[in-house]
């Protein structure tokens, strides 16, 4: 998939969070209180900092943690809907660059993510 850096998935982001994500940032020398806070779901979310993702640069439109971002954040523009079925965001203006075995990879590792944040969450 082609990324066109149109600033949309870092905008007002509500991102949920595993624990390796937080301990990957964590080790990158971040501390958890700045960039995430726990819903009232139980599940970690990333922080904005104003309207952006809080590390969205967006003089350099650009995220200063691309090789540590959160998995979701990595799988993103790939959604799964309400039955279950994978989707693309309607958001990611690229989201038709997404082959349909992109797609199809991707979901299955965001059910994944998905079934491990939830698991986390209820611990």
């Amino acid at each position: 998939m082609r990324c066109s850096h149109c600033q949309e998935c870092c905008r007002e982001t509500m991102m949920e969070l595993s624990r390796a994500d937080i301990s990957r940032l964590e080790r990158r020398g971040y501390r958890r209180d700045d960039f995430c806070y726990v819903g009232v779901d139980g599940i970690p979310r990333l922080k904005n900092a104003g309207v952006w993702c809080f590390f969205y640069d967006p003089e350099r439109r650009r995220c200063r943690e691309y090789q540590s971002r959160p998995l979701g954040c990595a799988l993103y523009p790939v959604n799964i809907d309400e039955d279950g079925a994978f989707m693309i965001d309607a958001l990611c203006p690229e989201g038709d660059t997404l082959t349909h075995q992109e797609l199809k990879l991707k979901g299955k590792r965001l059910k994944a993510l998905i079934a491990t944040i939830d698991a986390e969450a209820k611990k």
